[in-house]
């Protein structure tokens, strides 16, 4: 992979105070109107820092424009409502398709050297949103739950409470059919169903994210898609341990991206790499690539370094180095599905220490939905354009201390129709990794391992 280089945003030094526009702290007061006073006197003078104080502000979401700061200072709260007028829903795109999402609480659309630093706390209020699980919580944990809203449906592995009637009614409708997820005026019933990420960074260039917390998201915590030149470095980013699609980073349809010095303690994915899904996806070629992950630290999640399932517009020329993943379900995950087509190529993973891992220290999947068959696919009706690839993936200078399995890999098995294998041109090499089972590989090409120790699993 040649060299490249992420430029950072552009900051403009002069500072807008929430205060002198009509900002009041304390948590129980809206302040979106006068944040959104001080943004637009920075932009209407070209752009500045606007300065969230030490304090708890309550605020609706905050659209971040061109050359705009937003900075908070060590000791301040950003908290998010939650309310059906400021939460609007409109189309936007999640999980690589076009659909209906509420109104972020950050988010930037089209917009130029934007960034988002200081030692501040950006607060989700994430469980106001959520499904939780049942199976994921204490029994007095559960009780508590139960006191704030009595909806429930029955999930594969016991209840899912649900936080409002109208999640409840959108929960219903989805299994029914009736969810059209590009009818705005028609889903408003459901509108809290429709969760929103974080921050959400679109069609962005030259953002900066920067020493902040964020914490306890709605959705996905922080998502860029379809930026370039995006600089994350020194953050924390953390949901809590039950959090449903509480991914930490999803990095989608990017290019030139830097992810350095972070930590990530969170309820789903941890640093995950997408690019839409399906060929609805494919329609747009803007692929993942030119990103660089190094000095890292996951503590949960469902995996440390992951990429997919969404992929469908590839993910290449990504490296990711001297990072730690402790107690991660996964450790490396690579994931996908036939359907998505797409290829994911020239992945270099190098000095990645593992502890812990639950399930697969190193995983490659092809089987990854709920629904394998999405939209009634089948290894006799697919065409080659709905089929992913996984090929020229280096792993290097790899430790695990503790895995269910040290690496599995599993294609799909239709090979005779393809063009090549599904999962090709791995490599492992001068690692180490303590696991109860070595390996398990189905349906692969080249995999080849040098100079790698398993140690206690067996064959």
């Amino acid at each position: 992979m040649k060299d490249f280089q992420v430029e950072l945003p552009q900051r403009v030094e002069k500072e807008y105070d929430i205060r002198d526009y009509g900002a009041v702290s304390g948590g129980m007061q809206s302040n979106s109107e006068a944040i959104g006073r001080a943004i637009d006197a920075a932009c209407q003078n070209g752009g500045g820092r606007v300065v969230i104080p030490e304090g708890i502000w309550l605020s609706g979401p905050i659209e971040l424009k061109s050359h705009i700061e937003l900075n908070l200072r060590q000791g301040a709260i950003l908290t998010f409502s939650k309310s059906k007028e400021e939460n609007a829903l409109y189309l936007s795109d999640f999980e690589g398709r076009t659909n209906l999402r509420a109104k972020s609480p950050i988010y930037a659309d089209h917009a130029s050297h934007v960034s988002i630093t200081g030692k501040g706390i950006i607060e989700g209020n994430g469980d106001l949103w959520r499904p939780v699980k049942q199976s994921k919580l204490t029994k007095k944990e559960w009780e508590d739950l139960m006191k704030k809203s009595q909806y429930t449906v029955q999930g594969g592995d016991g209840l899912i409470w649900m936080p409002s009637k109208t999640f409840y009614d959108g929960w219903i409708a989805e299994a029914e059919g009736r969810i059209d997820r590009g009818d705005i005026d028609a889903m408003e019933n459901y509108w809290d169903y429709f969760r929103p990420v974080m921050i959400r960074l679109y069609h962005c260039n030259h953002v900066l994210i920067e020493d902040i917390t964020s914490q306890n998201s709605p959705a996905w915590n922080i998502h860029p898609c379809f930026c370039e030149h995006v600089t994350i470095r020194r953050v924390n980013v953390l949901n809590p341990y039950y959090a449903q699609n509480g991914d930490g980073l999803d990095v989608e349809s990017c290019r030139y991206v830097e992810i350095l010095d972070s930590t990530f303690d969170v309820g789903d994915d941890a640093i995950c790499l997408k690019a839409g899904k399906g060929a609805e996806a494919r329609k747009t070629k803007a692929p993942t690539e030119y990103v660089r992950i190094k000095n890292c630290t996951v503590l949960h999640g469902h995996g440390g370094f992951v990429v997919g399932s969404e992929m469908s517009r590839g993910v290449r020329h990504v490296e990711a180095a001297d990072c730690n993943f402790i107690g991660t379900d996964v450790g490396i995950r690579f994931k996908s599905a036939y359907g998505r087509g797409g290829v994911v190529e020239d992945i270099t993973l190098e000095s990645i220490r593992m502890f812990q891992i639950k399930k697969e220290a190193i995983i490659f999947s092809m089987g990854y939905v709920l629904d394998h068959r999405e939209k009634g696919q089948t290894p006799e009706t697919i065409v080659e354009e709905d089929v992913p690839y996984f090929k020229d993936v280096t792993m290097k200078n790899i430790t695990c201390l503790g895995a269910g399995i040290g690496l599995k890999a599993e294609g799909l098995p239709f090979e005779e129709k393809l063009k090549e294998h599904t999962i090709d041109r791995i490599a492992l090499r001068d690692s180490m990794i303590v696991c109860g089972r070595e390996t398990n590989i189905k349906n692969a090409g080249s995999i080849t391992m040098e100079g790698v120790e398993f140690v206690g699993g067996r064959k």
